[in-house]
């Protein structure tokens, strides 16, 4: 596994994470793809998406790659009315990430981010680690205290 950011960051924080990597096919960039192909529950293995907020601006949500986020649930848990997903073309440029290798760690700045309550359920969840192909088990809580999130109810 290459030594990603966001693996850096986890390393540098001290938290304990068990790196995976599977065989990106790029027809299929889908969380619920990954999840198979780690052999993992969908509902463990969390995307990170990126919105904007009407007034809040940029703000990310770590949802269930089997769920699909609730924008307005996400805008309120932003503190916002309404919210939009990032388009593809400024994802790159807004966080340092492309599609398919989004990690909530290690973007190029800290946005308010929002995990999905049912992450409280595991005892470990999946996310990207800043590449596609390889994510990183970790606790919620470390995740969460690492990236300064709030836990909500952000899905459908």
């Amino acid at each position: 596994m290459k030594k990603t950011n966001a693996v850096r960051l986890l390393e540098q924080a001290g938290i304990a994470y068990e790196a995976r990597t599977y065989p990106v096919d790029e027809s299929d960039l889908s969380g619920v793809h990954a999840a198979t192909l780690l052999g993992m529950p969908a509902e463990q293995v969390f995307k990170t998406l990126v919105l904007h907020g009407a007034k809040t601006g940029y703000f990310v949500c770590c949802i269930p790659a089997s769920r699909e986020v609730d924008l307005k649930k996400a805008a309120k848990a932003a503190g916002d009315k309404k919210a939009e997903m990032l388009p593809m073309k400024e994802l790159l440029p807004v966080t340092g990430y492309i599609r398919g290798g989004c990690s909530p760690v290690g973007m190029k700045k800290k946005f308010p981010t929002f995990i999905d309550a049912s992450a409280q359920e595991w005892e470990r969840i999946s996310v990207s680690a800043g590449v596609r192909g390889e994510m990183v088990l970790v606790e919620p809580e470390a995740l969460r205290s690492l990236t300064g999130a709030l836990y909500a109810q952000l899905t459908l």
